[in-house]
């Protein structure tokens, strides 16, 4: 974990970066961003295949993260966000599956609901926008949950029943919440429905992101500490500092 969102994964020596954050602290108007990322570019390298969960918010893909997505071999995205992002950007539909050239990495996206379930839809039917999650597998290798930003539990069991129990969950939480959103209600996980999210999934090792480094998450990494141990699961949970690996992946 790098910081916001952005998450590093090494998959048989194919690196996966999901939402490339990489902006110094900056006032986006209506998101400000508290914190660079915990590692810069230089040490993070190329990626083999960047996701992106969603391109309209920054807190997600901001301007140096949006260039670093697009000088990368391959580009996954939601359809409407491949649209604008051009380039190499490949658009997935929820349950659709991308297949790396060399035959190794599978991504299959995923749907997410970025707020509550009775929030208004936009033109395309999306709560918000437009939003994927991502199911990372390999031969040999862990099978690895991308949330994106989801607010749903229904969605989650949706995940757990298509694919059984992942082995690693990186849960996007926060409780990510603007005023003029929904009353305000949270876009995301909070820390509590992150812990609620773990417990449907069965995850063994489970890695929350986006908590971090921006003016409107509003559970930071204690929060969902403590939610995580208050139903006993804290044993499950990730808790490497950020710009560090997570030991029990390695």
């Amino acid at each position: 974990m790098l910081g916001g969102p952005t998450t590093v994964l090494d998959v048989l020596g194919r690196r996966v970066v999901c939402d490339p954050t990489f902006d110094p602290p900056t006032d986006y108007s209506y998101l400000q961003k508290t914190a660079g990322p915990a590692v810069g570019l230089d040490l993070v390298g190329s990626a083999d295949v960047v996701l992106v969960s969603h391109d309209l918010h920054p807190d997600n893909l901001d301007v140096s993260g949006r260039s670093y997505a697009l000088s990368s071999g391959s580009v996954l995205a939601p359809p409407s966000a491949a649209g604008r992002l051009g380039g190499p950007a490949v658009g997935l539909d929820a349950w659709s599956t991308w297949t790396s050239p060399d035959g190794v990495l599978s991504v299959t996206a995923v749907p997410a609901r970025h707020g509550p379930a009775d929030g208004e839809v936009d033109e395309g039917g999306f709560v918000n926008c437009e939003v994927s999650g991502f199911v990372v597998t390999a031969p040999g290798a862990p099978t690895v949950y991308i949330s994106g930003d989801n607010a749903s539990l229904e969605i989650v069991r949706e995940i757990r029943e298509r694919f059984g129990s992942p082995d690693v969950a990186v849960l996007f939480a926060g409780g990510a919440s603007v005023p003029t959103k929904f009353r305000g209600r949270p876009l995301t996980l909070t820390a509590d429905r992150a812990a609620a999210a773990a417990e449907i999934l069965g995850s063994p090792h489970v890695v929350v992101a986006h908590q971090e480094g921006w003016a409107h998450f509003r559970d930071d990494a204690s929060a969902t500490y403590r939610a995580f141990d208050g139903v006993g699961i804290a044993g499950r949970l990730c808790q490497a500092r950020l710009g560090t690996w997570c030991s029990a992946l390695v």
